[in-house]
């Protein structure tokens, strides 16, 4: 009750002084009254706004500033990081495609296919070819002189690949097979050491003897052979063991065969009489090493799909960092567009309506 009567009172004190022309208050009686006030500290929130509000904006600025260049190193960093990924994972692509790595196995088996034994005696005569087992050769009766053989053995001649006019003779053994019971062949060759400074025989190997004997031009298989196999020497005078191992390589398209050895070299006791003497003998054995044929594969280590997966997240990271970078600009221009209103706001004088 009291606060109305209060407050209706107040209405009426207003009321009155409208009345009486209260608006017509001089501006002293309210300089006075604030002179009165602010020695006791007391500051209108006008007042205050616009005391403090020029040094606020200032930081404020400076805080944005500061933010937005921070940004945009965010996004050159990323940028940077992502161009570089990309780079470096295209750049591993292309070198594991280009160097395949080998895979080397070794597999066992119980024979081989009897390999091509291709000699080039000369003017050498083959005494005797024999096939012997469990590494045991008895020994030699009347060396020198030709003797019963087993072997199966065919003589091409052909034009030699690399000299058109170099006519070949070769003499072709069939090798040994049964690697278990340990196959091996003996040869013995003679030939008249005074006609020559050196004496040696040379030989090729090729993977299957059966690919001659069904080949349907014999000497264009030799050229082939010869182009494509390395040869061999064994000397007079001595026997020479030569224990044979295959190594079969496939490459990207095509696959290769190739023959590695190793060999051991005995000098031969010669004890026949003197007048023998001038045919230089030459002994030759030839036998597999091991039952384990070697396989080489070229293998391609890249794999596509990994390097599209990570490609497609560095390209997601790009589009990221585009999207960043996008909003940075607006969020850039909106800012500078907010700082020259206000900027133009403080510039025209204040006008009371």
């Amino acid at each position: 009750m009291l606060r109305k009567e209060n407050s209706r009172s107040y209405q009426e004190l207003n009321d009155d002084n409208d009345e009486d022309g209260g608006d017509a208050r001089s501006e002293g009686y309210f300089d006075d009254v604030a002179e009165q006030v602010e020695p006791y500290g007391s500051i209108s929130e006008e007042d205050d706004l616009r005391g403090s509000s020029p040094s606020m904006r200032f930081s404020k600025a400076c805080l944005k500033n500061v933010f937005t260049v921070v940004l945009i190193f965010i996004y050159l960093l990323l940028t940077a990081v992502a161009v570089f990924l990309a780079y470096q994972t295209i750049s591993e692509f292309l070198e594991k495609l280009n160097h395949p790595v080998m895979s080397v196995t070794y597999k066992e088996v119980d024979s081989f296919s009897p390999p091509g034994i291709a000699l080039y005696p000369g003017k050498a005569k083959l005494l005797s070819c024999k096939h012997h087992y469990h590494d045991y050769i008895p020994p030699l009766v009347d060396p020198g002189k030709p003797q019963k053989g087993d072997c199966k053995t065919r003589e091409v001649t052909y034009i030699g690949p690399f000299t058109n006019e170099t006519k070949k003779t070769a003499l072709v053994v069939r090798g040994p097979s049964d690697v278990r019971n340990k196959e091996l062949i003996f040869m013995q060759f003679s030939h008249n050491e005074t006609e020559e400074d050196f004496s040696a025989i040379t030989y090729m190997l090729f993977a299957k003897f059966s690919d001659l004997t069904g080949s349907a031009n014999e000497s264009e298989f030799m050229r082939d052979c010869e182009r494509n196999y390395s040869m061999w020497t064994f000397s007079g005078g001595f026997r020479t063991w030569v224990k044979m191992s295959l190594v079969r390589t496939s490459g990207k398209k095509d696959e290769a065969v190739e023959f590695r050895q190793e060999s051991a070299v005995v000098k031969f006791n010669d004890k026949r009489p003197e007048s023998e003497r001038t045919n230089q003998l030459f002994f030759a054995v030839f036998e597999w090493r091991d039952p384990y044929m070697q396989e080489i594969r070229l293998i391609v280590t890249a794999n596509p799909w990994s390097s599209v997966a990570i490609l497609c997240g560095v390209f997601m990271a790009l589009f990221k960092a585009a999207n960043f970078a996008k909003l940075t600009i607006q969020w850039i221009i909106r800012m500078r567009k907010r700082h020259l209103r206000n900027k133009a706001r403080e510039m025209n004088p204040v006008t009371d309506n």
